[in-house]
């Protein structure tokens, strides 16, 4: 991630609609996973980039939202729609880095991020994150996972350059009870949420920029980067998917300052 030059993949990753893989639906189905939320919940979106899970979130929970990411005009672009949609008295947008979150111990009954926690690890991001949460809250987040062993080569490469971290769904809970939680339940997210919102809009993007910046070495790797990902899921999604894990923090944990 350290070597990334982000102002190509901000220039990719922009003008589209979300950022991973991820749907309205699947957003309210992990929504309903959690019981004894109060009727007006604080949710902190992690990642929340152009924030189409953030407007889903404040109409499905009815409670405030806020929405954190460290790219300002993904931020910007949130703002404005909250505008047009008569939200924004229920959010706040704020611009931070997930590794270090500026807010008060407790303070949210929800922390939700969908495909952003691999940024700094599905661990990491359980741990360095539950503090904010108050005794018996929720967590909700997507992660990419190995749904099948033993991939072809071909997926198996690619995702061991581009992620590494990857692990499958036991090796997840197992993490997450690990960090003191219990599982609320887990899905996968169907094959639809990843061409409709995300992959069909970034290959217009990519074929835009391809021949904006034909003479530019950088870009076009990195375009080639895009196709090879989307060609791998098109391919072998049989074998990973994105899928969405709803967990709750123990009140004991948080009472023993764990």
């Amino acid at each position: 991630m350290d070597e990334m030059n982000w102002d190509l993949f901000y220039e990719i990753h922009s003008g589209i609609p979300r950022q991973g893989p991820g749907d309205r639906d699947s957003t309210e189905k992990a929504y309903r996973l959690m019981r004894g939320l109060p009727e007006k919940p604080a949710i902190l979106d992690i990642g929340c980039g152009p924030g189409k899970q953030t407007i889903d979130l404040l109409r499905i929970s009815g409670g405030t939202v806020t929405a954190v990411d460290n790219h300002r005009p993904y931020l910007d672009q949130l703002t404005e729609e909250l505008q047009k949609t008569g939200l924004m008295h229920r959010s706040k947008v704020s611009e931070g880095d997930m590794a270090d979150l500026r807010f008060p111990d407790g303070a949210f009954d929800v922390i939700w991020s969908e495909g952003a926690i691999f940024i700094i690890g599905f661990g990491q991001g359980l741990e360095s994150w539950k503090h904010l949460l108050k005794p018996g809250g929720y967590m909700a987040v997507s992660e990419l996972t190995r749904l099948k062993p033993d991939p072809p080569a071909e997926a198996k490469a690619f995702w061991e350059g581009a992620y590494p971290a990857m692990q499958d769904i036991e090796s997840n809970e197992k993490t997450l009870e690990k960090a003191g939680y219990e599982t609320a339940g887990h899905f996968i997210l169907p094959e639809e949420s990843w061409w409709q919102d995300y992959y069909n809009p970034l290959q217009e993007r990519v074929l835009l920029l391809r021949k904006k910046h034909k003479d530019n070495a950088e870009m076009l790797a990195m375009l080639a980067e895009e196709d090879r990902e989307r060609a791998s899921f098109k391919k072998y999604s049989g074998f990973y998917g994105y899928v969405f894990y709803v967990m709750q923090y123990s009140a004991l944990e948080c009472s023993d300052g764990v």
